[in-house]
């Protein structure tokens, strides 16, 4: 390998690496931002939050990859161009092309590298992260019994504290209503007094109670009438156990997310396509041989024959057949015909869905691969143009051309998805837009393009005031 290919590729792998954390750790923080109120309060251990977070890591790396070899791509040819290096390289008959091979190499192996990743890893991940944030989000929060307020998170029980002393144990003025029985408020606990420690497993919350009572209103059947008689018990020390389980983690079985179009490769996208593909067809069948009864009814029913078996057929005649009246069995029909057709039609609609989002998965994992190649080929010699480094003027470029992938993206896989474009169309729309401007750029870098100079369009702007 030259000298120079070995200087180009080290000064792209600094600010690739640099980039691609910075948009993983923004894309990470939003990812807080919206689920920060099922995370927060539920008393999660850390090791449940760090598991979170890296899983959901590896599920934004669609996103944060193409933007770090845009802004590397920019920052690596911008610095080159703005000490001259790259001039210095044409005048040693070395041409941008040439001075750009390493960075295409490598731009080819980060492609592959990310198909590799969207078709084994990122199923896992995804797989991973979705059943985790399920029983997240399914996880009661965590126990806080506040001075004044009844609690009502221990299934069973409603909770009353008066004051909680500093110690965060000793609790006065305390009231319990027991519903573990049916029937309502029968049984309520109220003590001057008690303490609040959980066992040493945390699987127990243990309440002792000094100084009350406990009233309890009993079921009872006498003389053919039911009877409500009020029981009254004075306790020195009474004891209650409490079960946390409930408010512990608890792991649902990943075998339920398995069949999800985000949770498989190539291959299962490919055999979950032409299943779910087949379903739909046969139940367009289904339905459309379901409503042909529906239009030719009057064939099969006794009501025909008897129109048949009157001569001459009249309105009169048809009024004074036997049974429902024409009007009330055309009617009976089309209401039976609409209310079918429309229920109908929304279960093909879901069907066809559920098919276009499994062909927009497929179709992702591989236009995942051609846009960071497509954004290396508009950063290099966008570079080369502006022949500015650094995080100012090459970054907002960037982020123009990155939100022009992301937005033309997002809005082609939701057109493919409600059936009014194809998924290959939709999925690579922003590929096919940006491809062109990727060419033409690397076409006006190689001709030393003054598209970016400010000075040539002054001049120009010159030139026109004198000619008028």
């Amino acid at each position: 390998m030259k000298k120079l290919h070995k200087l180009v590729i080290s000064s792209f792998a600094g600010p690739f690496v640099m980039t691609f954390f910075i948009a993983q750790f923004i894309l990470l923080m939003q990812f807080l931002w919206k689920y920060i109120d099922d995370l927060v309060g539920k008393g999660l251990d850390s090791l449940v939050i760090a598991e979170l977070l890296f899983y959901t890591s590896a599920n934004l790396v669609p996103l944060a990859l193409p933007l770090a070899i845009l802004v590397s791509s920019i920052m690596t040819f911008g610095n080159m161009a703005e000490h001259y290096e790259i001039t210095a390289a044409k005048a040693s008959g070395i041409s941008l092309q040439k001075l750009m091979r390493p960075l295409f190499a490598s731009a080819i192996l980060i492609s592959l590298s990310a198909f590799f990743f969207s078709n084994n890893i990122l199923p896992y991940t995804n797989l991973k992260m979705g059943s985790l944030l399920y029983d997240i989000r399914q996880q009661k929060p965590a126990l806080s019994i506040r001075e004044g307020v009844f609690y009502n998170g221990i299934d069973g029980y409603s909770i009353k504290v008066g004051d909680k002393d500093n110690d965060g144990k000793t609790i006065r003025n305390v009231m319990i209503y027991d519903h573990t029985q049916s029937g309502g408020n029968k049984k309520v606990i109220v003590a001057e007094s008690g303490t609040m420690t959980t066992t040493s497993d945390e699987r127990f919350l243990v309440v002792n109670l000094f100084n009350g009572s406990s009233y309890e209103e009993q079921d009872k059947h006498k003389n053919g009438f039911n009877s409500h008689p009020l029981m009254r018990n004075g306790f020195k020390n009474y004891k209650i156990l409490f079960d946390l389980s409930q408010f512990k983690l608890s792991r649902t079985n990943e075998d339920m997310f398995h069949g999800g179009y985000q949770m498989m490769n190539l291959s299962q996208l490919k055999h979950a396509i032409d299943s779910v593909s087949t379903t739909f067809e046969i139940k367009k069948k289904q339905v459309t041989g379901n409503m042909k009864p529906y239009y030719f009814f009057l064939r099969d029913s006794t009501f025909y024959k008897r129109i048949n078996s009157a001569a001459p057929v009249t309105y009169n005649t048809l009024q004074n057949l036997p049974g429902k009246s024409p009007y009330t069995i055309a009617l009976n029909a089309s209401r039976q015909i609409k209310s079918y057709s429309s229920s109908s039609f929304d279960e093909l609609d879901n069907w066809e869905y559920l098919v276009a989002k499994h062909k927009v998965e497929w179709h992702r994992k591989l236009s995942l691969s051609a846009a960071c190649f497509i954004l290396f080929l508009i950063g290099a010699p966008l570079g080369a143009i502006i022949r500015k480094g650094g995080m100012g003027l090459p970054l907002v470029i960037s982020v123009i051309f990155f939100l022009l992938y992301h937005i033309t993206s997002i809005t082609g896989e939701k057109l493919a998805k409600e059936g009014a474009i194809l998924p290959v169309q939709g999925m690579w729309f922003s590929s096919a837009l940006l491809l062109p401007v990727g060419l033409f750029l690397i076409y006006k870098a190689t001709h030393d393009s003054v598209i970016f100079d400010g000075e040539s369009y002054k001049s120009l702007f010159k030139k026109l005031r004198l000619k008028k």
